[in-house]
């Protein structure tokens, strides 16, 4: 099991490089992480739902993702409250107290889950959540040091040296661990060191003599990792190559539930593509195309819209004939009306929506989750993603879908041209289709002639994202103890 010193301290990353390097070693190996919160996620195999990193690591053991792999998936729909994914499905909406005090049932499908898993693979390669120094999340814990005491999982403790600090997490960090748990840890790894080893070296004398814990790795900062994020947003906004030629400008607002924005990790990584993040307090800026992601809570990120005044900076925006496109609870915003009538994602009631694309959207109790495949409608581009959506939504007249699946008609393209919705996530991710969708977004007159480079400019996200798992396993073989995390798998 990997636990870290705090958030972010790159366990996503090293629970990921450990999973393909034993894949390439011919090892049956999956992932495992009992608890996440996050806002990013993806549709399994056995049609769950899961944090978006696990099945990126599924990927990286050659695996389909499964819902076994993270039995607890908390989507926030507020500051206090979450949704909760129990081994795939969800189970209702709880505030901070009643999630406490149903952990207790939530460790049961924890623990099914490792069973099942167990039964399956040679090895699991867990992550844990935050961390484990968290004193008052310490009762009925599942996520850190209760799962793995509950399981006698052996424990590396990962510490980022980029912050700073570095001594002191770890150190700190484990004087507030229990005796048993102090015992569990087998080592440790510092992650995202810049310069020369050999000037670490003393620090890392001083941690082995103060602790008794080795140190297993020190591993480098990696330039230009793509992988899947959990949840955080980029930290900056994603600037064109100005040797690819034009480029297209695509401005996103930043909604307190924004969710997925994975979808967008195509548009980062084109050179011809500037990719602005705006947020709030800030206008939406001129801009070829405007999108609007997915949401946990989508009337009461609605609502955050119009608070900024983003709906009259929309509407502007499509006055001057740019193009807009709204994805999963960005599509439902949309439309003319959205009601939760059961108060699936807060309080019962209904919002206007934007009034842009002739439909309503009902939320339900049931989510729909699925994967699917088919054609684009621009340039019969192929498309394949999943969906997860609470909605039903009515198109209210005829009109051209934005795209013909192996189910039927998705979404739905304006009169006009200008606005396309769809409940598609990975709707940019094949080539073909996020070139098709950059050339309808680059067609409206400007003061720039050029359209912005087509197909063979848009970026493969998926090899991509197969060439950055390579990566990491190479780090990992380079730079990690691996005879002695192997020596652990043989223990097991």
């Amino acid at each position: 099991m990997i636990q870290g010193t705090h958030s972010d301290a790159g366990k996503s990353m090293l629970v990921t490089a450990l999973c393909r390097a034993l894949h390439r070693r011919g090892l049956k190996v999956a992932p495992f992480k009992p608890q996440n919160m996050a806002l990013n996620s993806a549709v399994t195999v056995d049609g769950g739902e899961i944090g978006r990193a696990q099945a990126a690591q599924a990927r990286a053991c050659g695996l389909e993702p499964h819902s076994d792999m993270n039995p607890v998936l908390l989507k926030p729909t507020t500051d206090r409250a979450a949704q909760v994914i129990l081994r795939g499905q969800a189970i209702g909406t709880l505030d901070a107290v009643a999630y406490h005090d149903y952990k207790r049932r939530a460790r049961e499908a924890v623990l099914a889950a490792w069973a099942s898993l167990t039964s399956r693979f040679d090895h699991l390669i867990v992550e844990g959540a935050g961390s484990p120094a968290e004193i008052n999340l310490r009762e009925h814990d599942i996520a850190n040091m209760g799962f793995a005491e509950a399981v006698d999982c052996p424990v590396i403790l990962l510490a980022d040296i980029d912050r700073g600090g570095v001594f002191a997490h770890v150190v700190g960090t484990l004087a507030l661990l229990s005796g048993s748990e102090r015992e569990r840890i087998v080592g440790v790894v510092i992650n995202r060191f810049r310069g020369d080893r050999s000037l670490l070296q003393p620090g890392l004398d001083w941690l082995e003599n103060e602790t008794g814990k080795p140190v297993l790795g020190v591993l480098p900062y990696l330039q230009d990792l793509h992988l899947e994020a959990e949840d955080a947003l980029p930290a900056r906004n994603s600037p064109a190559d100005a040797a690819a030629g034009p480029t297209l400008r695509v401005a996103v607002p930043v909604l307190p539930r924004i969710s997925n924005h994975t979808d967008l990790d195509p548009l980062r990584l084109h050179p011809a593509v500037e990719l602005v993040w705006v947020r709030p307090g800030r206008p939406l800026p001129p801009a070829d195309l405007l999108i609007l992601l997915g949401s946990k809570a989508v009337r009461a990120d609605l609502a955050a819209l119009r608070e900024q005044r983003w709906d009259r900076d929309l509407l502007r925006h499509l006055r001057y004939g740019g193009k807009l496109i709204g994805i999963c609870g960005g599509y439902q915003m949309l439309g003319r009306t959205i009601r939760d009538p059961e108060g699936i994602e807060g309080v019962p009631g209904s919002s206007p929506g934007l009034n842009l694309l002739p439909l309503d959207t009902t939320l339900t109790p049931e989510k729909r989750l699925r994967r699917v495949r088919g054609r684009l409608a621009l340039r019969d581009a192929p498309l394949e993603g999943y969906e997860i959506h609470a909605g039903v939504t009515t198109v209210l007249a005829p009109g051209q879908p934005a795209a013909e699946l192996a189910h039927g008609p998705d979404g739905l393209i304006s009169a006009d041209d200008q606005i396309l919705g769809s409940y598609v996530h990975g709707l940019l991710d094949h080539p073909q289709a996020c070139a098709a969708l950059l050339d309808w977004a680059r067609s409206q007159p400007t003061d720039r002639a050029q359209p912005i480079a087509g197909t063979g400019c848009a970026p493969d996200i998926r090899a991509v994202r197969e060439r950055d798992l390579e990566r990491l396993a190479d780090m990992a073989e380079a730079h990690l103890d691996m005879s002695t995390i192997l020596s652990l798998l043989e223990v097991r």
